[in-house]
């Protein structure tokens, strides 16, 4: 199962920018092609104040701050010319984390897809959504949030496929801002299946992917539940992807680019569940040879020399 798409974390909280300009960002895109990649997802296209792009929206209605050089710009024109398929990732205001209510959400997002598809439309790499709304269990708003949200996507776009990326609440589902790598325990697959069975069931109209983050659990539980992710999205007509995180949550510090052999692990586990696609959380930072880690490019390295690509 080889890493065919991946995320670009340009707008993070928890990940130390690399301040790339577009010299280094049409190298790194060059370096994904290498590897086979053919889909890029942006994170998330602001946080809080900051933006990728100069959104009028943003901007003038809820004072945000004007980012110098408009990179979903930047970022779509190399996919173009690099024959990627570019997922633009949705708003994040913040709200959500200290409230735990999806509701904040929707309305600022509604006005932000329907900005951004009228400015970026046109790119021909411009291929999907990605609802940026991270959940795991059955939180406060959240069917509602994404199936209104997704809605909209495919209403303003002729029906652009939309992807979502939860994660499992098991042992290392652990706020990055503490020091802790487990808790004392994380959710059953029965609870696992009978939450997700339900949301699955409120937003299938309104998502067509699906790729769960495989890094919330441990190794030897991971087959599991990417055997029963795929079993729930194949019931609801979704297509099933993992997000083979390529950072590693086994150590204190976070977060440094994952061993070889564990990602490899990983990879052959959604093989065998049936996953249709992998992408990865993210190349730049922790496959990259041009990242500020030299543990990712020998990662990039010991990656192309398995699939001898």
């Amino acid at each position: 199962m080889k890493i065919t798409g991946t995320f670009i974390d340009e707008i993070s909280h928890d990940i130390p920018h690399q301040n790339w300009g577009a010299k280094e960002w049409d190298a790194d895109f060059a370096h994904m092609k290498k590897m086979g990649i053919d889909t890029v997802i942006l994170i998330r296209c602001g946080y809080h104040q900051f933006l990728t792009y100069p959104s009028p929206y943003l901007i003038e209605k809820h004072n945000r701050f004007r980012p110098p050089v408009d990179l979903v710009k930047l970022y779509l024109q190399l996919a173009d010319k690099y024959g990627m398929t570019f997922y633009f990732g949705t708003y994040d205001s913040g709200k959500y984390w200290e409230t735990g209510d999806m509701h904040h959400e929707i309305d600022i997002n509604l006005h932000v897809i329907e900005e951004v598809y009228r400015m970026y439309g046109h790119y021909q790499s411009f291929g999907g959504w990605y609802l940026s709304l991270e959940l795991s269990r059955k939180t406060k708003g959240a069917v509602d949030a994404i199936a209104k949200l997704g809605t909209q996507c495919k209403t303003i776009s002729g029906g652009l496929p939309v992807m979502l990326s939860p994660w499992i609440d098991g042992k290392k589902a652990v706020m990055a801002t503490t020091g802790q790598i487990t808790k004392d325990s994380g959710i059953s697959l029965q609870e696992h299946e009978k939450e997700w069975n339900e949301i699955f069931d409120g937003i299938k109209d309104s998502v067509d992917i699906v790729a769960f983050q495989d890094g919330h659990v441990g190794y030897n539980d991971l087959e599991g539940y990417l055997h029963l992710n795929k079993a729930l999205a194949d019931t609801h007509g979704l297509r099933s992807w993992t997000n083979s995180e390529s950072f590693d949550r086994d150590m204190p510090i976070k977060f440094l680019p994952i061993k070889w052999e564990k990602l490899l692990f990983k990879l052959e586990a959604a093989k065998r569940a049936g996953c249709e696609k992998a992408i990865t959380f993210e190349f730049s930072h922790f496959m990259s040879p041009q990242s500020a880690y030299a543990q990712a490019g020998h990662l990039y390295n010991r990656y192309r020399e398995h699939f001898k690509s």
